[in-house]
């Protein structure tokens, strides 16, 4: 049986308000939550935990999508970048510098961007945008 489920996109103001409508539409019920990272959430769309596990299908709609491009666009990008530059020895500062100038030339890709090509890469989950 498909498990039917649903983003509201109104939710999303940025990156860490992304993550807490992911949990409360993937990890509800679950004594644990996930944290702000892409890994997690490729790691959760794989189905062995919170919602999806036990389910072979799923269907994601995403309310108000748009929304939530803008919230996640260039703008909270850049900062999200910016914050791994802090954090020395962490990340690699070169790529990070790379993807930060790929932004300034409208060429990068966007944290929502990014997020969009995990969904994809994620066949049994149907994403719905909406």
């Amino acid at each position: 049986m498909t498990l039917h489920l649903q983003i509201d996109g109104r939710a999303i103001t940025d990156i860490d308000s992304l993550y807490a409508e992911f949990n409360r539409v993937f990890m509800a019920g679950e004594d644990w939550q996930l944290g702000p990272s892409l890994d997690a959430l490729d790691d959760l769309l794989y189905g062995g935990y919170g919602a999806l596990q036990g389910h072979t299908t799923a269907t994601v709609a995403w309310r108000d999508i748009a929304l939530s491009r803008v919230a996640l666009g260039v703008d909270a990008t850049c900062a999200w970048l910016q914050a791994k530059l802090q954090q020395p020895g962490t990340f690699n500062a070169d790529v990070i510098r790379h993807q930060l100038d790929a932004l300034e030339r409208g060429e990068g890709q966007t944290y929502f961007e990014i997020v969009m090509e995990i969904f994809a890469g994620h066949p049994r989950i149907t994403l719905l945008p909406q």
